[in-house]
């Protein structure tokens, strides 16, 4: 019986290294992960970050690239080997991966948050909130602009012919776009924002994803509605589809991944995959066996489709906090809660969005060396102290330093700002210095 008991032990501990062995994670982004994409010919992995970086990733080691000014929210393999990929800085960039050469593209008035490759290259789209959708030749014509959404367009996708294009807007539509004629019909009108669509194999559907929760597959032709997968999850932030697979995999706000059987139109898998935030972003492996995922976290997640059923995908993440928020000191919880995103507390350099706060006290504004700065803080007469940050949080960043990079923001109580600026003094100081 014993000798039993240890076999099955030996069979069950095996059954979890390999499983663990099949988890991985993609480290060295200093921000939440906005984007993915894969190269289905090499299985290149292309991450978009808040820490305004793309990370190419072969295995597990990183190449950055670097030419966005603000946060990256997308990135899209294009066919020939380039990639191309948008941020909140209004502009998309085409690299050249060999040489690492990159072009601006502008002309968006918002930032930009979605591309899409026409099929077999030539032509890019880009999705802004400016409400207008970007059409850039990618051998070097003219670009144009459609105009038709009412307010932001979060997403697009290009039919099979490369004559039309589907968007999705934040106005509660989808709607169909005619290339040649720049002409636009509405295909569905949900009443809610419409943050994801992906289109099936020969156009056969249409899958989105909204702000309500809801996720619904279409005909692509009038708007039919085929199949209702929405649950009491909100919102939808992250779709990605693999035909040879047929596998459909959808991301929400509780940091949920659904996977949909696109053959049956059944929910194969549903498990929580991030503990702490959103899914922002979601990629399969070319073979369709992996996926890939990226939230409010700095890291990318690969889990193997095959082993979800045999542990908890979440189980082993770091949290966001180093702790449970509710044991932190609450000038710490502050810092995690409204400063963590942008900010390290270790000495520079640092691959976080925002400058390190380490030393921060006595220094003035705009000072640390190799992080860009705006001009309005690059020219600032601002010295750090206990005054002026309580200043900033208690009026917010967008009046205390107007034209700077810092998100509009406020610490109302009193007692947490000097709660924050307490633990500042300690975890920021020369001698203590921590992540």
């Amino acid at each position: 019986m014993r000798a039993l008991a240890v076999a099955i032990l030996s069979l069950s501990l095996a059954a979890s290294a390999a499983a663990e062995e099949g988890f991985t994670t993609l480290k060295g982004h200093g921000g939440p992960v906005m984007g993915l994409d894969v190269d289905p010919g090499t299985g290149r992995v292309a991450s978009a970050s808040f820490d305004n970086s793309v990370g190419l990733w072969q295995g597990r080691d990183p190449r950055w690239l670097e030419g966005h000014r603000a946060a990256v929210n997308a990135v899209r393999f294009l066919p020939g080997g380039g990639l191309a990929s948008a941020g909140d800085d209004f502009a998309v960039i085409l690299w050249q991966l060999g040489t690492g050469a990159a072009t601006r593209l502008e002309g968006h008035r918002g930032k930009v948050v979605a591309l899409a490759a026409a099929p077999g290259g030539g032509l890019l789209a880009s999705a802004g909130w400016d409400g207008r959708i970007g059409l850039w030749p990618l051998d070097g014509g003219v670009s144009r602009f459609l105009d038709g959404h009412a307010v932001a367009v979060n997403d697009v996708a290009f039919a099979g012919d490369g004559r039309r294009l589907f968007s999705a807007s934040a106005d509660g539509t989808i709607r169909v776009w005619t290339l040649a004629e720049g002409q636009s019909r509405v295909l569905v009108d949900q009443g809610f924002g419409v943050n994801r669509i992906v289109l099936g194999p020969d156009d056969a559907w249409l899958a989105y994803g909204a702000v309500d929760g809801a996720t619904r597959i279409v005909d692509p032709r009038d708007g039919t509605l085929r199949a209702d997968f929405s649950l009491d999850r909100r919102p939808i932030l992250a779709l990605a589809h693999h035909g040879g697979a047929g596998r459909l995999a959808v991301g929400d706000g509780h940091g949920y991944i659904m996977v949909i059987d696109t053959r049956t139109w059944n929910i194969a898998r549903d498990f929580r995959a991030m503990r702490d935030g959103p899914v922002w972003a979601l990629a399969f492996s070319p073979d369709g066996t992996r996926i890939h995922a990226g939230g409010l976290q700095d890291v990318v997640y690969s889990w193997p489709l095959a082993l979800l059923d045999s542990f908890d995908p979440a189980g082993g993440q770091k949290r966001s906090f180093l702790r449970d928020p509710a044991e932190m000191p609450n000038g710490e919880r502050q810092f995690m809660r409204k400063c963590s995103i942008c900010h390290a507390l270790t000495p520079p350099p640092s691959r976080k969005a925002g400058p390190t706060l380490h030393g921060i006290f006595g220094r003035r504004a705009g000072t640390v060396p190799g992080y860009g700065y705006s001009s309005r803080l690059a020219g600032s007469d601002i010295v750090w102290t206990a005054e002026t940050i309580d200043a900033l949080f208690a009026e917010g960043p967008d009046h205390y330093i107007p034209g700077s990079k810092m998100p509009m923001q406020r610490i109302t109580d009193p007692r947490d700002r000097q709660d924050l600026i307490g633990f500042l003094r300690r975890a920021a100081s020369e001698k203590e210095g921590k992540e």
